[in-house]
C-alpha cells in the first residue's frame, strides 16, 4: 500500500478480531519502523510498552473505562517518552556521525534542554505524536487497523506498567484486524479554516 492510500484509509477502529495473533516478524517490523521516527537532536525519547500479559491488558481496560479494543486487539502499545533522554549519555545519539558534527551537536543538546522542564515535556509529546502516526500508517500499510487512545486514567495505567517517574504516557494504541469498520467520517472542516498563507 502506498503512503497516500494508508493515510486515506487509516481510521480509528473500535472492534477487533480477538482471535488474531500478530506474528513476531510483523511486531518487529512495526517497532523497527517506529524507531525511524524523527526526534529533536536525535534523542530518540520515545519508549514503547508492548502489553502482552492478559492480566495487565484487563487491568488497563478497567482503567480505560472498559473500552473493548484494549483487550480485543492483537496489540496494545503504550507510547511513552523519557523526559530525560536528552541527558542520558547524549554522545550516543551521534556516535556514528562525523566527529565535527558530533562535537557541534552533542553539547547543544544539553544547552537546549537543561533546566527547561516545559520544553522537555513538550518535546516528549511531539515525539510521541510522530511515533504514533508512524505506527498507525505502518500498521495500515501492513494490512492492520489501529485506534489511538487517550481515554484512560494515566496514573492507574502508569502504575500497571511500572512507569518510571521521569517518563510520561502520551497515548495508547491498539493494532489488529478489524471486524467492524469505522463509522462514516464525522465531517471535515474546510481547508480555509485550517491552512493560512504567511499569517492568520
Amino acid at each position: 500500500m502506498n503512503t497516500f492510500d494508508a493515510i486515506e484509509q487509516r481510521r480509528s477502529i473500535k472492534h477487533f478480531d480477538q482471535d488474531h495473533k500478530m506474528s513476531q516478524a510483523d511486531t518487529d517490523k512495526l517497532f523497527s519502523l517506529a524507531m525511524l521516527t524523527p526526534t529533536s537532536f536525535n534523542i530518540q525519547n520515545w519508549r514503547f510498552v508492548n502489553v502482552t500479559d492478559k492480566a495487565k491488558r484487563q487491568a488497563i481496560q478497567d482503567a480505560a473505562w472498559g473500552q473493548a479494543q484494549v483487550t480485543e486487539a492483537s496489540m496494545l502499545i503504550l507510547i511513552c517518552a523519557d523526559l530525560n533522554a536528552w541527558d542520558r549519555n547524549p554522545a550516543r545519539y551521534w556516535q556514528d556521525a562525523p566527529k565535527p558534527v558530533a562535537d557541534q551537536l552533542v553539547p547543544m543538546i544539553t544547552q537546549f534542554y537543561k533546566g527547561n522542564d516545559a520544553l522537555q515535556h513538550d518535546e516528549a509529546l511531539r515525539s510521541v505524536g510522530m511515533a504514533s502516526q508512524t505506527l498507525m500508517l505502518t500498521a495500515k500499510a501492513m494490512g492492520y487497523d489501529s485506534c489511538p487512545m487517550i481515554g484512560f486514567d494515566p496514573q492507574k495505567v502508569g502504575d500497571i506498567i511500572a512507569l518510571p517517574d521521569d517518563h510520561i504516557i502520551g497515548m495508547m494504541l491498539t493494532i489488529g484486524k478489524s471486524v467492524k469498520g469505522a463509522n462514516p467520517r464525522g465531517g471535515q472542516i474546510p481547508t480555509s479554516e485550517v491552512v493560512f498563507e504567511n499569517q492568520f
